[in-house]
C-alpha cells in the first residue's frame, strides 16, 4: 500500500492538471491525473448509493478507500472495504462499489491499460437507468 501512496504523491508533484469534476447521481469523481498509460480519479459515493455494475475491456483498476466504507461486488463476490483497504479490479471483471454507510465513501481509483474513456463501460445493471 505504501508503494501506491508514494506513486500517487509522485504523480501529483510531476504533473499539473486541471481537475475535472464530474457529478453523477451516485456522487461524482475528479480526474487528478490523465496520462497516456494511466489515469487517477478521486471518487465519492453518497450514502445509500452505488455505482453501476459494469465491466471494462481496455483497462484494469486499483481502488484505495480513503474515507468511509464500501461494499465491493467483484464478479458476484461481495467484499467489504474500510478506510485504508484496497482492491484490484481485473480487466473484464464485473464490478461495482456501494456506500451502505451514513457518511461519504471516498476512494482513489488508479486505471492502467490502453484506453481510459468513459465509453469503455459496459453496464450490466444501473440504478439510474443508464445504458
Amino acid at each position: 500500500m505504501d508503494e501506491y501512496i508514494e506513486n500517487y504523491k509522485k504523480i501529483i508533484k510531476e504533473k499539473s492538471t486541471t481537475f475535472l469534476i464530474n457529478i453523477r447521481p451516485w456522487g461524482g469523481f475528479e480526474v487528478l491525473a490523465d496520462w497516456p498509460s494511466f489515469k487517477v480519479k478521486r471518487i465519492w459515493v453518497k450514502p445509500g448509493h452505488r455505482l453501476s455494475y459494469q465491466k471494462h475491456f481496455k483497462r484494469v483498476e486499483h481502488w484505495i478507500v480513503v474515507e468511509g466504507n464500501g461494499l465491493v461486488t467483484l464478479d458476484g463476490k461481495e467484499i467489504m472495504l474500510k478506510k485504508g483497504d484496497h482492491i484490484d479490479v481485473p480487466k473484464e471483471a464485473a464490478h461495482r462499489i456501494a456506500n451502505n454507510g451514513k457518511s461519504m465513501l471516498i476512494f482513489i481509483e488508479i486505471q492502467h491499460g490502453e484506453y481510459f474513456g468513459e465509453d469503455d463501460i459496459i453496464r450490466i445493471e444501473d440504478d439510474y437507468g443508464r445504458k
